[in-house]
This record gives structure tokens, C-alpha cells and sequence, in this order.
């Protein structure tokens, strides 16, 4: 049984990059669609589209590459685990490998990368970081 969806579904996208597959598949979770809905907008992969198959969700996400064929995502990380949580206040999360990274960051507001939640003015869980 999968205890971390969100770290199975960073395993996978980190797999396909280093693949060079164009498509992969995730298994659904809110949480997780939040997370791919930031990557897609901050441009580290092209598209998602969640899909269903009776009571089974599933999301299809398309890895974006660069023009000579190399994945947009260096490195795709997990930094809260079920069994660590790491909180940040909104002063710590103000930038991620100096503005070229994005951290995830779970809130009060909703799942946000970190330059929104420092705009807003709040802190939170730390989901995962990219760049």
C-alpha cells in the first residue's frame, strides 16, 4: 500500500524526465493536481488532463523539454514527508535557488508556489521544490 501519493507522483514525473518520455501517468489526489497545475503554470511540464475510468481518476501530465531535447525540471524534490512535516514562515520562503526554483508551499489559502504565498503573506507546509 502507497502511504505518500505526492512522493510517488514526483517519482514519476522525475522517471519520464529522465526517460525522455513525453506522457506519464499519475494516480489522482487533489493535493497532487495542485501540484502539477503550479509546474505546468510556472512552465516546468507542458500539460495535464485529469481523466477518469468509472470511479478511478488518473492524471496525464506531458513533460516539457527544451530545444535540444533536455527536461525543463532539474530536479523535482520532496520535502514534506508524512512522517516529517517542514513548516516555513513566510519570511523563509521568499526565494528558492536565488528566483530560478519554486517551492511548493501547502497554506491556509490553498496549495501555492512560494513567491504567491510571500505575497500574500503566508507561510505553510512545504510540499516539494523545483527547479
Amino acid at each position: 500500500m502507497m502511504t505518500d501519493i505526492i512522493a510517488d507522483s514526483l517519482t514519476r514525473i522525475r522517471n519520464a524526465a529522465q526517460r525522455r518520455l513525453d506522457v506519464t501517468t499519475l494516480l489522482h489526489a487533489n493535493s497532487v493536481e495542485a501540484i502539477v497545475s503550479i509546474l505546468v503554470n510556472k512552465g516546468y511540464l507542458e500539460s495535464y488532463k485529469v481523466k477518469e475510468d468509472g470511479n478511478k481518476k488518473t492524471i496525464k501530465v506531458v513533460i516539457k523539454y527544451d530545444e535540444n531535447g533536455r527536461s525543463m525540471i532539474n530536479e523535482i524534490k520532496r520535502i514534506s514527508s508524512p512522517g516529517r512535516r517542514v513548516h516555513k514562515g513566510k519570511d523563509e520562503i521568499k526565494t528558492f535557488k536565488n528566483g530560478y526554483g519554486t517551492l511548493v508551499v501547502s497554506t491556509s489559502k490553498g496549495v501555492l508556489p512560494n513567491d504567491e504565498a510571500f505575497k500574500l503573506g503566508i507561510g505553510g507546509e512545504v510540499m516539494c521544490s523545483v527547479w
